[in-house]
């Protein structure tokens, strides 16, 4: 059984940055791919970024290219989201995710993963 731990998140101002961490206690080698999730109170989650485990491509959210960066270390079996210029639009429950099944489809489609953690709160303040 996958287990993912996030840490990482807290409360901060506006404008500044926070680095996210998804512990896996398998090996991520063994996923096609990782994600990061977000879920605003009354809100759908959605797709916030992507990485190809063998190619480390990556893809993000329109609403946070340019300001977040996903990378995966796979020597520590673990994902990250470094998050800069944070908004308070970013106020939300981050999940990562992990595809170990290969299924194939959209990044930003939830059912695409079968492995998820619990999640980390991120809160912003304008």
């Amino acid at each position: 059984q996958v287990q993912l731990v996030e840490s990482g998140g807290g409360s901060v101002q506006a404008g500044e940055s926070l680095t996210l961490s998804c512990a896996s206690t398998t090996s991520t080698s063994r996923s096609y791919s990782m994600a990061w999730f977000r879920q605003a109170p009354g809100k759908e989650r959605e797709g916030v970024a992507h990485i190809l485990t063998d190619a480390g491509t990556t893809d993000y959210a329109d609403s946070v290219k340019g300001r977040f960066t996903i990378s995966l270390d796979n020597a520590k079996n673990t994902l990250y989201l470094q998050m800069n210029s944070l908004k308070f639009e970013d106020t939300a429950m981050y999940y990562c995710a992990a595809d170990f099944a290969g299924r194939g489809g959209p990044w930003s489609e939830r059912w695409l993963y079968n492995s998820w953690g619990q999640g980390t709160q991120v809160t912003v303040s304008s």
